[in-house]
Formats: structure tokens, C-alpha cells, sequence
């Protein structure tokens, strides 16, 4: 399966598996304007699977009241840039839900899909990456994955979490792909990262799309006899702190690297969190490689904004010289 496919096959796994869960948003009936949900109104019918109005705060406050009705609501959000109008009840309502009816009530059974980040000509309304906008909001999970076997394990994690989540899917990725994703239902454990490369020299820390941008520097890095230990992150909230420490006590030096802007972005409250934890390990300061400060982004020059690999491994270099 593509990552689209691995979507698609976890939804048919929930719709099948658990008769209260229904899946809806702008086109989902027909199968969404990626596909990722192709077939499924035909298979399970027009009261499960079902368009909604050009209303993404409707969206997300019908799931609210689905989840806590005992439904198990996976609402789609077209594009992550268009998730903006639906931030009051994500933030206001859906985190808050269980706390403030003192766990009479919640609204875990929620899952919000979303396709994410820069395919190179999205503009300002199809490129963002809006994780950071959530990592201040205790009460609900966000994550993202890299590829089809971690879009399917991480997406039914999401589904049957006891809190609400966001899963942001990184849509340049959807067919560039295929892996062999098991047929079965499995899940890959939330707040939980992955050390895909073991290294010595260099913390590599990123997630989604930028994983195969820093597995490729760090094979640059390994020309030069660099040594990159290579994190993906997988939920950005909450993170796992652990792993990322344990890997700069080990190596001294980290960089960071996400598409969303530099200021504010998650990289900062990571590299918060080391210099505190890991402040007499650390032999460099800690680099940030992420997008730039400017809004929108640029259209035609989009190529130039993301964090390439040459910009990533030039960060690589300057952890070195110091």
C-alpha cells in the first residue's frame, strides 16, 4: 500500500470492526479529494460514511458531540491549512471537554485527519504545517507519520486513543510510495519516537516529510565520517522526551528540523527541553533548520523555503567546526 491506501484500509478496518464509528467531511462520500476514502460509502453506507458542509468548525463540533454521544467520529479537515476555523473547538471544547464535566463526559473517540505540509507548489492555502499551533493545548494528541506502515499502526493508535487526536498526513508522501503494510488491524504506540539510524556524532530529531530529507543527509554526513543518529518524532504532543535525551546525552550535539517556521515551532520547545535536561552533555548549540519567518508561503519559490538537505547538512557542518 501507498500512504493514501494505508489510510484508507484503516478507516475500512474501524468501520468494520466497530459499528458506532462513522467518517465524514467536505467530499469524503465520493472518496475525498485525495481518495483516502474511496469506496467506503458504498460499502458501509450513507449514514456512516458522508459529506459535510464548507464548515470546518461545524465539522469538528458535530464530532465533539458524536464522540461524546459514544460514536467513534473520524472527521477529515480537506486541508491542515483550512483546520484554522475550527481551532476554537479543538482548543476550547474538544481538549476540555473531559475536565470541565468533571468526567462525566468526553469526547476521546474523536480523531481529526488532516492532509499536511509543502508539496513544492501549494501556495499559502496548501502548504502549511500547523503542528505548533496545538503543542500549547494540553487534552489533545497530535501526530504525524512518514510513511504507509507508520500511517496505518499510528492512525487506529488515534482512533481508539481515550483522548482526542489530530493526525496530520503528509500529502506529498500519499503515492510517492508503497510499502508492505500488514492486511490486519495493528497500532504503533503514541509518544513514542523511533531511532531509524544509530549514530555517535549528531541528534538528528524530525517527523513526516523531513525524515527522508535528513535520512539523505545523513548519508551525506557518513561520506565525511559523520556519525547521524536519526529520530523520527512520530506524535509531536505529547513528544517523547526520553528517547530524544538519551540519544544527546549520547552524542552531544542536536539539530532540529521541521517545514513550519522557525519561530515558535516545535523545534523550539525541544531544544528548550535539552538545554535543560541535557545542558552539561551538549558540546555545540543546538541547531534549527525549518522554515522561514515569512507568510504566506511563497508559491513560486516554495522550493527555496523548505529545509532542503543541503541547508540541513550545512547545519551538519557548522555542529562539527565548533
Amino acid at each position: 500500500m501507498n500512504l493514501c491506501q494505508a489510510v484508507q484500509n484503516s478507516i475500512d478496518l474501524t468501520l468494520a470492526n466497530d459499528h458506532t464509528s462513522i467518517a465524514f467531511g467536505e467530499d469524503v462520500a465520493f472518496g475525498g479529494v485525495f481518495r483516502c476514502t474511496v469506496d467506503l460509502r458504498q460499502k458501509y453506507g450513507a449514514d456512516r460514511v458522508f459529506n459535510t458542509p464548507l464548515s470546518e468548525q461545524g465539522i469538528v463540533g458535530f464530532g465533539i458531540g458524536c464522540a461524546v454521544a459514544g460514536a467513534t467520529a473520524i472527521a477529515e479537515i480537506q486541508f491542515a491549512d483550512y483546520i484554522f476555523p475550527a481551532y476554537d473547538q479543538i482548543v476550547n471544547e474538544a481538549s476540555k471537554y473531559r475536565y470541565r464535566s468533571g468526567n462525566l463526559f468526553d469526547c476521546g473517540r474523536l480523531t481529526i485527519r488532516a492532509p499536511w505540509g509543502a508539496v513544492g507548489h501549494g501556495g499559502l492555502y496548501h502548504s502549511q504545517s500547523p503542528e505548533a499551533q496545538f503543542l500549547h493545548t494540553p487534552g489533545i494528541k497530535v501526530v504525524i507519520p512518514r510513511g504507509a506502515i507508520q500511517a496505518k499502526g499510528l492512525l487506529l493508535s488515534c482512533i481508539k486513543d481515550d483522548n482526542p487526536c489530530i493526525f496530520f498526513e503528509p500529502k506529498i508522501l500519499y503515492r510517492s510510495a508503497k510499502e508492505n503494510v500488514p492486511i490486519k488491524d495493528y497500532t504503533i504506540p503514541l509518544s513514542k519516537a523511533e531511532v531509524l539510524t544509530e549514530g555517535t556524532d549528531i541528534t538528528m530529531v524530525t517527523w513526516g516529510t523531513q525524515v527522508h530529507v535528513l535520512h539523505e543527509v545523513v548519508q551525506m554526513a557518513a561520506k565525511e565520517n559523520i556519525s547521524c543518529e536519526l529520530i523520527d518524532l512520530r506524535t509531536i504532543v505529547p513528544w517523547d522526551v526520553d528517547t530524544v535525551c538519551k540519544s544527546v546525552v549520547k552524542t552531544g550535539k542536536l539539530l532540529i528540523s521541521h517545514e513550519a517556521p522557525i519561530t515558535g515551532g516545535v523545534g523550539a520547545e525541544i531544544a528548550a527541553t535539552v538545554m535543560k535536561e541535557c545542558f552539561l552533555n551538549l558540546e555545540a548549540p543546538i541547531e534549527r533548520i525549518c522554515g522561514y519567518d515569512v507568510h504566506p508561503i511563497p508559491h513560486t519559490y516554495e522550493t527555496f523555503y523548505i529545509p532542503s538537505k543541503w541547508k540541513c547538512f550545512d547545519g551538519v557542518k557548522r555542529l562539527m567546526a565548533y
